[in-house]
């Protein structure tokens, strides 16, 4: 079978090849027969009830530097494709749920990966509030006494901006941290979002787990270690990435919330654990399939493509 498919995502120009999911994504799509075309949002257009981008055929190779081969730029109508991959990065911003609209005009006669109302519907550190028993202690709000009220009870605590990426603004405060107050004021002047606080979880100095999911089924999982004395271990912020093995924990989590995710036609999802508790469930642009290829010779956007070939078959 080969499938014409279309890629939202940043500019391909861009891409580090060493690390990047989608760029292995589009290899192994090109290596199963499949043609590829990319665009970026700042093209995308909805008129009359029809989705249409401007963007060029591409073909891809592991070379740096030379990692793509372009056409002409052209105008397009996205129901033209099987398939669409919705992978630019966040933040999960209006700009981000307005792509989600667009998309959602051509999905499911056009398959779009992941589904754009579910990803619209299923912030990432929202989402898993749908799984309290298998989350830390956690709170959301932009109510300060509140906000001091759970630090009280549960002593040290990870702070985060709500829709924040790679790790970017995440804190552990100590239960005495004088320097609550100015976060928070910080957190307001870069917007009206709420931040969420999670009990400290000493096990993240062993490392934050990422497990890759497709179709609702664990494919795999590295192991992100942090830099010593730091809590982030996102690759993005020095985090180191290790072979790990699936423990019972991670596979009774997994069977928890694989049920709804397929249901969701949420088909690329990264779940963040550290130690027994889930963390985040990432379904926008999720990582790591490029750190499990190498570790274990598992490769997931493998196991992603064949999926996607049984659904348009």
């Amino acid at each position: 079978m080969s499938l014409k498919v279309a890629v939202q995502m940043d500019p391909i120009e861009g891409v580090n090849i060493e690390a990047d999911t989608t760029f292995l994504m589009m290899e192994t799509a090109q290596a199963r027969g499949h043609s590829l075309f990319v665009y970026t949002t700042a093209t995308l257009a909805l008129e009359d009830g029809r989705a249409f981008a401007r963007g060029r055929d591409v073909q891809v190779q592991r070379v740096a530097g030379e990692h793509a081969t372009l056409g002409h730029m052209r105008k397009v109508e996205l129901t033209e494709f099987d398939v669409v991959l919705l992978r630019q990065d966040p933040p999960f911003d209006m700009h981000y749920i307005d792509t989600t609209f667009v998309l959602e005009a051509i999905h499911p006669r056009t398959l779009v990966v992941n589904d754009p109302r579910e990803v619209r519907n299923a912030p990432e550190k929202l989402f898993v509030t749908r799984f309290p028993d298998l989350q830390p202690p956690t709170l959301i709000t932009s109510d300060r006494e509140q906000i001091y009220d759970f630090r009280a009870r549960h002593g040290d605590v990870v702070m985060k901006p709500l829709n924040g990426r790679g790790g970017s603004g995440v804190t552990r405060l100590l239960s005495d941290d004088p320097n609550l107050d100015a976060l928070l004021e910080m957190h307001a002047l870069i917007g009206r979002e709420p931040v969420i606080l999670q009990k400290f979880l000493p096990a993240v100095t062993k490392g934050d787990k990422r497990i890759i999911l497709v179709d609702g089924e664990a494919v795999g999982a590295i192991n992100r270690v942090p830099e010593k004395g730091q809590i982030r271990s996102n690759m993005a912020v020095g985090g180191t990435p290790h072979p790990v093995e699936l423990t019972p924990r991670d596979l009774e989590i997994c069977r928890t919330i694989g049920p709804d995710l397929k249901s969701r036609g949420l088909i690329f999802v990264g779940i963040d654990v550290i130690g027994d508790h889930l963390t985040e469930i990432n379904v926008t642009s999720p990582t790591g399939a490029v750190a499990l290829k190498r570790f274990t010779g598992i490769d997931a956007t493998e196991v992603m493509w064949k999926r996607i070939e049984a659904l348009r078959a």
